[in-house]
């Protein structure tokens, strides 16, 4: 079947709609509510979709260990740490939230002292050199951007204009024959509309995970 999304968290934490979930605010409060208590990762996680396990085969079938990896949004969620783990160690992780990024540079700076962790705006990447990474994985952000897109056969506007401005510095910042991975719930026909730029120049590969 097709992938399912899996929430580590319930409760008063979930937004009120889901609007939100675009939000910096609504990160933010997130994350301050599962803050990591000193010495002790109690952090309640949030991931989009199936865990590493369920992604590692796609995954090493095409990133080399070697690559630069950029992780677009990468908030608390886990992936990060699990491929540095299976060997993939020169990672990027940029989240617009300084909470979470604060948090994840503390919990991580030690044992995975590769790992980089900025605060950065995925539609305002200039910090960042152009062509200098390998691969950008996008695990569920730009489904966040759109989760208050009311109709699924007409982008808003704003929302267009957001997913744009992150496909456009993805192509800036991904190296010639770079890979740009979405892990997402979207169907192909309507995320077509949004990569399936003339100006991109991307060439288009659909699996199936789960």
């Amino acid at each position: 079947g097709n992938n399912q999304m899996q929430s580590t968290t319930k409760g008063p934490l979930m937004p009120e709609d889901n609007s939100e979930y675009a939000t910096l605010e609504y990160w933010d409060k997130r994350y301050v509510a599962s803050k990591i208590e000193e010495g002790n990762d109690t952090t309640e996680r949030y991931d989009w979709f199936r865990g590493y396990e369920a992604l590692r085969d796609v995954l090493r079938s095409i990133i080399k260990p070697t690559d630069s990896i950029l992780m677009l949004g990468c908030g608390n969620s886990s992936l990060s740490e699990d491929m540095y783990q299976d060997g993939f160690q020169n990672i990027t992780n940029i989240d617009f939230s300084t909470v979470v990024i604060e948090q994840m540079h503390k919990q991580c700076s030690e044992s995975m002292p590769g790992m980089k962790w900025v605060v950065m705006d995925i539609t305002d990447m200039a910090p960042l050199d152009p062509a200098s990474f390998d691969v950008v994985i996008d695990k569920g952000t730009m489904d966040a951007l759109m989760c208050d897109n009311a109709d699924v056969w007409k982008l808003d506007p704003d929302i267009a204009e957001k997913c744009y401005k992150m496909c456009k510095e993805t192509t800036r910042v991904l190296k010639p024959g770079g890979y740009f991975i979405q892990i997402t719930f979207s169907q192909p026909h309507f995320r077509k509309k949004i990569t399936q730029k003339d100006e991109f120049g991307w060439d288009l590969e659909v699996r199936t995970i789960g």
